[in-house]
């Protein structure tokens, strides 16, 4: 698995995930499911790694592939 998600990219993940997740807190109980749907943007932010990436063929970091 290697990164495919550059330093900016990540950042901006992991806020989106923990702004989405902090909804759960916040929207009504019956639609609450639909925030947890913010760890996907978090953990792809943490791992730096995005499946989604990896079939369109995109690289935002600038490290070269192991």
């Amino acid at each position: 698995m290697n990164k495919n998600a550059g330093t900016a990219d990540r950042a901006v993940r992991i806020v989106a995930g923990l702004v989405i997740l902090g909804l759960y807190f916040v929207v009504d109980p019956a639609y609450r499911w639909w925030a947890l749907l913010g760890g996907v943007p978090l953990l792809t932010g943490l791992l730096g790694w995005c499946p989604a990436y990896t079939l369109l063929g995109i690289r935002t970091c600038k490290t070269a592939p192991k």
